[in-house]
């Protein structure tokens, strides 16, 4: 479809809050100047889909309105139907944290939702995973090639043996060696290595290979009682490179044996760990996927799951409305604080919020940081926050949690797998082949255009709530039912048919020396 078929339908925008000033435009590819909305807006110029038209006159120094809430200040007179872009925007200062309302709006606890199940593999710890996965750590990032090379043996002559078992999975990363490993921060990367190797996909089978010399113990990875979990390359006893391969295929097949012996079993949604991102944003991504996942989040917690969202900088800019649905003057405290931290994080490296917005975000028409995160938001749903996580840090509660990460697709993956999350839910925009091999990724197109053209990577279409074929309510209710039948083995995500997975990229704020 080109721009002259899309100016032949029915022109539509989408207002979203009673109190807004500008709408974003629905038709695919945009509307021409003179296009006349149902309200009688007639366009002045051509605006892109996505992006927004002013519903009224606005003056200079006026207060731009999306979702209710100020995006921004008009920079000079915006005349009704005119294209409201970026340059035409001034962005507000973040909100002050000390000035913040905390558990002032907590919601009311969502009725239970029983009787709702998976099919998962439980742990002896009484964990859960959706897969069922060797993983194999390294302690630096020296041992990276050889683990990579042990890994294509152990798929190529060992796997096939063991089709109970998924798949083989190194966790690579580049650290351990050349950092400063007792600076304050070196917390971060240490405990999100040491998290992820227990994840439960991984099913309680850790193997740490390790140089020998690296500032990174290998030791510090693997759980106290636990000896036999470390090939070292510098060991004495191995003649070559050869036999440390084979060392590494010994135990990796030892616990392969382990590992095929598990089963799927029914287990409560309850069980389930589930972790929310998006990635490739635009101006749908607050109207359609974001509100469908949120729907299906509040339906998870009342389920009994753990649900984490994330993303300091995409929450940063409406953290008001955060801590208000803190459950308590704690967890509001703690929201402050990892905001706090990443504030200061970012002016060390002489840098603000303002850089998150991406050139494809801007495109797809957000035009700042404020409004992504009015957008980012919306995918918590409406119950009370519960907890906050750490970067890292690993989640003990229920109920939905703020698990703090940088907005980085590939850090915040890496960071919830460390929280303990077993299948994550991402939501696009503009399109990414994003995937993680240590978990299923189910993507979430907010534009029926992108789902219908990315066919093939595009597990779940919500663009219908911009056009008014579905509604919130029953995209989230499809979209929570996909979530069971992917954690259950029964549908497996575009990215995982494909084999399309990204690497795991640690967050590490300390200095390297």
């Amino acid at each position: 479809m080109d721009q002259d078929v899309a100016a032949k339908e029915q022109p539509r925008y989408i207002k979203l809050n009673e109190r807004d000033n500008v709408a974003i435009v629905v038709n695919d590819f945009g509307l021409p100047a003179g296009s006349r909305f149902a309200s009688g807006l007639t366009l002045r110029a051509f605006v892109p889909q996505g992006h927004k038209t002013a519903l009224v006159d606005i003056a200079q120094d006026a207060p731009i309105v999306r979702y209710g809430e100020i995006i921004g200040y008009a920079l000079s007179p915006i005349l009704a139907g005119e294209w409201v872009d970026e340059a035409r925007i001034r962005m507000p200062e973040a909100p002050a944290l000390d000035k913040l309302e905390i558990s002032t709006a907590v919601p009311a606890p969502l009725p239970p939702l029983e009787g709702f199940t998976f099919e998962g593999f439980r742990n002896t710890d009484g964990s859960v995973g959706t897969k069922n996965i060797l993983g194999i750590s390294s302690s630096v990032q020296c041992v990276k090639g050889t683990m990579e090379y042990a890994v294509k043996r152990i798929r190529a002559e060992l796997l096939p043996k063991y089709p109970n078992v998924d798949d083989v999975v190194p966790l690579t990363h580049a650290y351990g060696c050349g950092v400063a490993i007792n600076a304050p921060d070196a917390v971060v990367p240490i405990r999100t290595l040491q998290n992820i190797a227990q994840n439960p996909n991984f099913g309680g089978e850790i193997l740490v290979i390790s140089l020998g010399c690296e500032k990174l113990a290998p030791e510090r990875l693997v759980p106290e009682g636990v000896n036999d979990a470390i090939v070292r390359m510098q060991d004495e006893a191995f003649d070559g490179f050869g036999a440390i391969v084979d060392a590494i295929m010994t135990q990796a097949e030892a616990r392969l044996k382990i590992l095929n012996t598990r089963t799927r079993e029914t287990c409560p949604a309850s069980d389930l760990v589930i972790g929310l991102q998006c990635g490739g944003s635009d101006a749908f991504s607050g109207v359609t996927a974001n509100p469908a996942l949120g729907f299906a989040a509040d339906l998870l917690v009342r389920a009994g799951a753990t649900v984490m969202f994330s993303e300091v900088t995409e929450v940063r800019d409406a953290i008001q409305l955060l801590t208000r649905r803190a459950i308590n003057e704690d967890v509001g405290r703690a929201l402050v604080r990892e905001m706090a931290w990443y504030d200061s994080y970012l002016a060390r490296g002489g840098a603000d919020r303002s850089a998150n917005t991406t050139p494809g975000n801007k495109k797809g028409g957000l035009a700042n940081i404020v409004e992504k995160s009015l957008g980012s938001i919306v995918k918590s749903g409406s119950s009370a926050i519960t907890g906050v996580l750490s970067p890292g840090e690993k989640a003990t509660q229920k109920g939905m949690l703020f698990a703090a990460t940088p907005a980085s697709d590939f850090i915040c993956g890496t960071l919830q797998l460390a929280s303990g999350m077993t299948l994550q839910v991402f939501t696009t925009g503009r399109g990414t082949p994003y995937g993680l091999a240590a978990a299923p990724v189910i993507k979430v197109a907010t534009r029926t255009e992108l789902a219908r053209r990315w066919k093939d990577l595009i597990d779940f279409d919500a663009g219908g709530i911009a056009t008014g074929e579905k509604t919130i309510e029953e995209t989230g209710w499809d979209l929570f039912r996909l979530i069971l039948d992917v954690a259950s083995g029964r549908t497996k995500p575009w990215s995982d048919r494909w084999g399309i997975h990204n690497d795991l990229t640690l967050f590490n704020p300390a200095p390297v020396t």
